[in-house]
């Protein structure tokens, strides 16, 4: 087991090395300059066409805006809970700031993403929208490149059943045992049967579900968070002194390394997100819609709504709260189990003491509960629950499109119901070594999409151009006929 742990941190250590980051945050700048900002600059269309594309008559297995919700079910997870809290245990609170950074930038991969997945989509035996990397590497760059689009597929499959599916079964069963007392067992027959029923409806069933659970729990969330805020308001510029202060430095934690601080805002920015790993062009294929740039552009949102607006709200509740801070020598403390506050440097000495120090998804629920009492800590519970679930459903709507590339439409009926097995295993299991697995095949994912992206970037720039000139000619029309 021990030379198993240590393959995988090795496999880890490779895919978010310094060439992998550089690579990500690289490609996502290049886009944002090939495509003007578009990610900045048409943000109040992208929401406009989100919101009037709620049904479509087009040909398509789900709405535009069901494909950005499936996308956002897949990442607003526990990514968003106890992702935020392990980026900032971990690599120190400047984490947060380079969260950001994947998520400014990284509006640009998804909009590349969208518009190269419904440019390149095919249609299956079944008459279902297969699209994602896999289609548009082998479409777009040519069938000698397929090869390529096999293996971002063959990852995906080895790394969904990881963030997606044990590691959210895990956390709802977690949370319904330490809140509820239900036996972990329990709760993992029940999510496996809710996943049942929703997959059993086929991809337009989890757009339904998507299209309504989404919004629903991502806006209760925010309003909880913003109440909190607005409750210890005079401790939110500490908050981002924190943030920006860390971020080039790494002094809050062990080994006051910058790299660290790097690799794990990096890393929890793509695990919360998505940008530039090519999952969610995995959904907005399926879109009902004709126009890759239109879609593109609601696509580009998903950065925005999971990473800068849900991840920013959990980072900030927990640098308000009493349960974190920063100690005279610059070193990150956190509250532990015993009452007490102990830097981050102690974790192993105190847990031979039987001491843990508070972190991951507890953290999360220990802030919201400090600064809500009662409801705060119903929100976690609640929110951890839904977050979970949805992401179950996303994932497995990636992971089946991938097993579909490499083995076609019938592996997938098999798939489904190991997929449902899984949610048991996850919800009864430690899953210690699944997150080193999760973040390696996550890394390894990444790097066909980016060579795809940067392949097909110059028609990605030259159908932008068309869009625009064309919606400017149809803006002057309009003028001259007023």
């Amino acid at each position: 087991m021990e030379t198993f742990s240590n393959f995988v941190t090795t496999l880890g250590n490779f895919a978010w090395g310094p060439f992998m980051i550089v690579m990500l945050v690289g490609t996502s700048l290049f886009l944002s300059i090939g495509t003007k900002f578009l990610q900045f600059r048409k943000m109040p269309l992208a929401f406009k066409l989100l919101l009037s594309n709620r049904e479509s008559n087009e040909e398509g297995d789900m709405s535009p805006f069901a494909a950005l919700m499936t996308s956002l079910a897949a990442t607003i997870g526990t990514g968003n809970i106890a992702g935020v809290a392990t980026a900032i245990v971990a690599g120190g609170p400047g984490a947060i700031f380079w969260m950001w950074v994947v998520a400014l930038v990284g509006g640009a991969s998804k909009y590349v993403e969208a518009v190269l997945a419904v440019e390149f989509r095919e249609i299956n035996e079944k008459g279902e929208r297969s699209g994602g990397p896999m289609y548009y590497i082998r479409n777009g760059m040519g069938k000698k490149w397929a090869w390529l689009g096999w293996l971002y597929a063959f990852f995906g499959v080895m790394a969904c059943f990881g963030p997606g599916n044990l590691v959210q079964a895990n956390a709802v069963a977690s949370v319904m045992n330490t809140s509820f007392g239900v036996p972990h067992l329990i709760t993992g027959i029940v999510v496996a049967i809710a996943t049942a029923i929703v997959l059993i409806g086929g991809v337009k069933s989890i757009g339904k579900v998507s299209d309504k659970v989404v919004p629903l729990m991502a806006g209760v969330y925010i309003v909880g968070a913003l109440a909190i805020l607005v409750l210890h308001v005079d401790k939110i510029p500490a908050a981002f002194g924190m943030i920006f202060s860390n971020a080039f430095t790494g002094h809050a934690v062990q080994g006051g390394l910058l790299g660290t601080v790097i690799r794990f805002g990096v890393a929890r920015g793509v695990f919360s997100n998505e940008a530039g790993l090519g999952t969610a062009a995995i959904a907005h294929g399926a879109a009902a819609t004709k126009d890759p740039v239109k879609q593109g552009i609601i696509g580009s949102l998903g950065s925005f709504i999971d990473t800068l607006m849900v991840c920013s709200m959990t980072a900030l509740v927990i640098l308000v709260s009493p349960a974190i801070n920063i100690g005279q020598d610059g070193i990150l403390q956190l509250l532990a189990s015993d009452g007490a506050m102990y830097p981050v440097t102690m974790k192993a000495e105190l847990a031979s003491q039987g001491i843990n120090l508070i972190s991951g998804a507890a953290l999360t629920s220990k802030a919201f509960n400090m600064g809500l009492p009662g409801p705060g800590d119903l929100i976690i519970v609640v929110g951890l629950i839904f977050f979970s679930y949805s992401t179950i459903l996303g994932w497995y709507y990636y992971g089946s499109k991938c097993l579909e590339y490499i083995a076609g439409v019938k592996a997938v009926e098999v798939y489904k119901w190991l997929w449902i097995g899984m949610c048991v295993v996850g919800a009864v299991v430690k899953l210690d070594i699944v997150w080193g697995l999760s973040d390696a095949f996550n890394g390894l994912m990444i790097l066909p999409n980016l060579i795809g992206m940067l392949a097909l970037s110059p028609l990605v720039f030259k159908m932008t151009k068309d869009y625009e000139s064309n919606e400017s000619t149809e803006s002057n029309k309009l003028k001259r006929n007023v």
